[in-house]
């Protein structure tokens, strides 16, 4: 294939980009969807986000900066990062323990995000415990996608 890039993603396998398809060839079409679960999510996010930061510009308050940039942050860039590792690695994206990580990434990131909201907007006592337990879940849920990553890209992932 002279007019692909190929793309090692791990020792033994290599996948190869076909120039202006959009497509890795060889990838099982089933092993995206928790990438592009990831990836739709993160845009829906980005536009929560930039609205957010439209309305503090706009009404020239600008105290729920945190909670844009936590929003920004772990929504646009955070989910588009697992939807380009799960798109690179797609073994990682099977089982249960992938599925447990979207829906806890999900959950802790509008906790967080409401919590902080609250916490900006004056109503402290609501959204401190809200954000609280929400960035626990979100350190929590890194520990497990450490270990998806960890097992994914370990010795016994690079022979198979």
């Amino acid at each position: 294939m002279s007019d692909t890039n190929s793309l090692a993603v791990h020792p033994g396998t290599a996948l190869a980009f076909q120039a202006g398809q959009g497509h890795f060839e060889g990838m099982p079409v089933m092993a995206s969807g928790l990438s592009n679960h990831f990836l739709r999510a993160s845009v829906i996010y980005a536009i929560f986000g930039m609205g957010l930061g439209i309305h503090m510009a706009a009404s020239h308050d600008h105290s729920q900066m945190p909670t844009h940039a936590h929003l920004m942050l772990f929504g646009w860039v955070g989910m588009t990062l697992y939807a380009a590792i799960y798109r690179l690695w797609p073994a990682m994206g099977a089982g249960p323990l992938a599925r447990i990580h979207a829906a806890v990434a999900h959950l802790a990131l509008i906790g967080l995000t409401a919590g902080l909201y609250f916490i900006y907007g004056g109503n402290i006592p609501v959204g401190e415990p809200l954000a609280t337990v929400a960035s626990l879940a979100l350190l929590a849920n890194m520990g497990l996608f450490a270990w998806i990553v960890f097992r994914g890209t370990g010795r016994a992932a690079a022979v198979s």
